[in-house]
């Protein structure tokens, strides 16, 4: 069944260097248009949903440059405000071996998302529109009136009969000196919004502040998430366990956890030619799963084949179809497809 998908966040741009150069070295850059929210809903539109993104862009030329490529992922744009001069920009340095990717943000608090005034967006009109609305730890980060913006839109979603996606997200770097302290307190309000979670184990031991005796990653998450969910009224928590190996590989597990049971996927390992956006890829499948009622099992091995695939391809956004997932669900890998 199709489904108006909705997702808020803020829109960047942005800036690669080429190749593996860093940007002491380079003279040239690539732009493109990025975002959680992009990448979630875009993804979702090639599964054949109607991707709807709420977010406010500059009224300058850069804005008009971001509509036009968030139109040609397939985003609705009819929920996107124009104001403000701005556009939140990152700087990517691609890694090669044990040197890691590097991302710096720049002019991000004066975006025009970010400084958006009360008023902006019309919540009744976009709950009544949307089926289900994706919301996201990093907009949370970013200042009060965005995080007013964020609760009151999925309070209002909530109030409507619409789903709440809510993936925590959390990013050290934007919340500061004593971050889980301060971030506390908002998630738990997302939290109890949200129909669908994205987040593990880390999330609930530093930003909820949960204990446990267990050392093992596997069994702190077999723990506490059931608790997490039971606590929040949450229906699904799902997320990834990743694995940096030796030889520069990633190794990739998704679980899901619905009706009070784990489901795992397949351990998968591969190499990563862009890092960026494989998480929003691995949401997008898990909520695809579910608007099409497949199993358990399906939806957690779809969503980390999503995210695998995600790596293969340069960019944040996942490009993927629900062909090519499946195909790579059940295919061995092959030189050249004829």
């Amino acid at each position: 069944m199709i489904k108006q998908i909705a997702a808020f966040g803020e829109v960047m741009m942005r800036l690669q260097v080429p190749g593996y150069e860093l940007l002491t070295q380079a003279n040239s850059l690539n732009y493109s248009f990025s975002g959680t929210g992009v990448n979630v809903a875009s993804s979702l539109s090639r599964f054949g949903h109607n991707g709807l993104l709420i977010t406010t862009l500059p009224a300058n030329a850069v804005g008009d440059a971001a509509e036009v490529y968030l139109r040609k992922l397939g985003l609705s744009t009819t929920a996107i405000m124009r104001s403000g001069h701005y556009i939140g920009m990152y700087f990517l340095e691609n890694g090669f071996g044990a040197r890691p990717s590097r991302v710096t943000y720049s002019n991000r608090l004066e975006s025009s998302f970010n400084t958006a005034p009360k008023g902006t967006y019309n919540y009744e009109e976009i709950a009544k529109q949307a089926d289900m609305v994706h919301f996201c730890g990093i907009t949370l980060a970013m200042n009060d009136s965005v995080r007013q913006h964020m609760k009151d839109l999925a309070r209002t979603v909530k109030a409507n009969g619409g789903i709440v996606v809510f993936d925590c997200n959390y990013r050290p770097s934007l919340w500061g000196q004593d971050g889980y302290e301060k971030a506390k307190p908002h998630y738990e309000e997302m939290l109890h919004y949200a129909d669908i979670v994205m987040m593990n184990e880390k999330d609930a031991i530093f930003l909820l502040g949960m204990h446990t005796a267990h050392e093992s990653r596997m069994e702190q998450l077999t723990e506490l998430i059931p608790v997490v969910a039971a606590s929040y009224g949450i229906t699904i928590v799902a997320g990834t366990h990743r694995t940096i190996n030796g030889d520069n590989t990633n190794s990739l597990i998704g679980y899901m956890y619905k009706d009070q049971t784990f489901t795992f996927s397949k351990k998968r390992t591969f190499s990563v030619y862009d890092r960026i956006g494989a998480g929003d890829a691995y949401t997008s499948g898990i909520l695809h799963g579910e608007i099409s009622s497949f199993t358990s099992e399906k939806t957690v091995e779809f969503a980390a084949t999503a995210a695998m695939l995600a790596h293969t391809i340069v960019g944040d956004t996942p490009m993927s179809l629900e062909d090519d997932i499946l195909r790579a669900m059940t295919e061995s890998m092959s030189d050249v497809e004829r």
